[in-house]
């Protein structure tokens, strides 16, 4: 895993953008690089939470090829180093949030056994998933563009939706048609999930 987060520090420290040695730091210090990229759905063990980002960021690119190739004017719109820090920091919202726990359940001969997993406390900052994400990066003080903000912002997508206003909706489908690296970056959040990581 080391290496992945070799890789991870290289690609944000490529952008040169204001603020990322904090953010950096931040990451470090908050247990990112350790954390599971979930409870119990995907990745859901130690250093998962790198690797998933790591496997968000691969695919956006991948997918970036050949949307290029079929309208050019979308390599400006989908600039290399934007990709980089929207995939990279989709996730920023779970640093430090995971508890690693003992539980209990019976194995295949109906013994008891204990067994290490995790569970999430959002108590520090009660904030939605992609919105707290921007929040914690605008705070370190990282300059992010407005098609990075919104790209982090609504990568959850319709998973994101259910108990938002008709407002909200509404930004979302606006955001998608005005911000193709929010499109690149839900499309790569998801085959990530449930292609990649199953």
């Amino acid at each position: 895993m080391n290496e992945k987060k070799e890789r991870f520090i290289e690609l944000l420290r490529s952008t040169e953008r204001q603020g990322m040695e904090k953010v950096i730091d931040f990451l470090e210090q908050s247990g990112f690089f350790t954390a599971p990229a979930s409870t119990v759905h995907h990745l859901s063990y130690e250093c998962g939470l790198v690797e998933h980002s790591m496997n968000v960021y691969d695919m956006a690119m991948a997918l970036r090829v050949p949307i290029v190739a079929m309208k050019p004017e979308m390599e400006e719109k989908l600039p290399e180093k934007s990709i980089i820090i929207a995939a990279l920091l989709h996730d920023t919202c779970k640093a430090n949030i995971y508890k690693k726990i003992k539980k209990w359940n019976k194995n295949n001969q109906g013994q008891w056994e204990q067994y290490d997993t995790y569970v999430t406390d959002y108590s520090q900052m009660p904030f939605g998933h992609g919105e707290k994400s921007v929040i914690m990066l605008l705070r370190l003080g990282l300059e992010l563009t407005l098609d990075e903000t919104v790209a982090i912002r609504w990568h959850m997508g319709a998973w994101d939706l259910a108990f938002q206003s008709f407002e909200a909706k509404g930004n979302i489908h606006e955001a998608g048609n005005r911000y193709p690296l929010l499109s690149l970056i839900q499309a790569a959040d998801n085959l990530a999930t449930h292609i990649l990581e199953q």
